[in-house]
């Protein structure tokens, strides 16, 4: 019998992400910087009769385990894939650690745990491209958990090689619509990102990011005003190269070259903002 797998759903982070236009069915085409720190969610399977999904950890009270949650969506969309087998089964157990709907892709990121686990407990191909963009825009990028430039509506990914910082991410507890946020944007056509050039060090990426943006931040702002609160924190930390808003928010995240300034940095703002969700990890190269 296969022993029961497991698999990290980590947090998704759009170090940029520039709105340049608005396709006929609504969906917006993004051209965005997206990288993955070494914290997330835990996602476990074990064989079973059929599906069935279990909630625990921090954020567990704030997700609904029913057929609209996102690892059942992903696992019922798998079982479903013609191949002539007999549908198998799984029970699936995710530790809920990142907050739900955030902006750092804690849903698809869950939706990807599920596929790749589900290829491995079943020993079946994933499935194709389109059907991973049908659960989400950003699921095809976090199957791919590395550093990417996301284009289109997420199905473009051009893979990017990048050095190693450190994020420190924060969250207010407070739920930001994206629909919202989107209905909210000044302007649906931005000029696109300039092809990323060759970044020899962190401080190099930082440069290069603070000539960027996230369009969506002034409307999440706008709706949010803790958004402001937290960047104006992130920004007066020492050693914070960047402070910027990741997705649709409400999670910001500050940028560090060097692992002790994110660590001080995280600390700090615990200490005066215990209400607030707050970590720091490392993106790896």
């Amino acid at each position: 019998m296969t022993a029961s797998l497991s698999e990290i759903a980590p947090a998704k982070v759009n170090l940029a992400l520039h709105v340049t236009g608005r396709r006929a069915d609504g969906y917006h085409l993004l051209d965005s910087l997206v990288v993955f720190p070494r914290i997330g969610d835990l996602l476990a399977a074990e064989p079973a009769a059929g599906l069935s999904l279990a909630i625990d950890g921090p954020f567990a009270r704030d997700l609904g385990s029913g057929t609209d949650n996102l690892v059942l969506r992903a696992a019922n969309l798998f079982r479903n894939e013609p191949n002539g087998d007999t549908a198998p089964g799984a029970a699936l157990r995710l530790t809920k650690s990142l907050p739900v709907a955030s902006g750092i892709g804690g849903g698809s990121a869950d939706a990807a745990a599920a596929l790749r686990l589900l290829a491995r407990l079943w020993d079946r191909p994933l499935p194709p491209a389109a059907a991973l963009v049908a659960l989400g825009a950003d699921v095809p990028v976090c199957i791919a958990r590395q550093a990417c430039r996301m284009r289109g509506i997420g199905e473009e990914l051009h893979p990017l090689a990048l050095p190693s910082f450190w994020l420190v991410l924060v969250n207010p507890g407070v739920p930001v619509s994206t629909p919202a946020v989107f209905a909210a944007l000044v302007r649906r056509d931005n000029p696109p990102l300039p092809d990323p050039p060759p970044f020899p060090d962190a401080k190099a990426l930082a440069a290069w990011l603070a000539a960027r943006r996230n369009d969506l931040e002034p409307p999440a702002a706008a709706l949010a005003p803790e958004v402001r609160a937290i960047l104006d924190a992130l920004a007066a930390q020492p050693g914070c190269r960047l402070a910027r808003m990741s997705g649709s928010g409400a999670t910001c995240f500050g940028y560090f070259t060097a692992p002790e300034p994110a660590l001080v940095a995280a600390e700090a703002l615990r200490a005066r903002h215990p209400a607030w969700w707050i970590t720091a990890a490392p993106v790896d190269p």
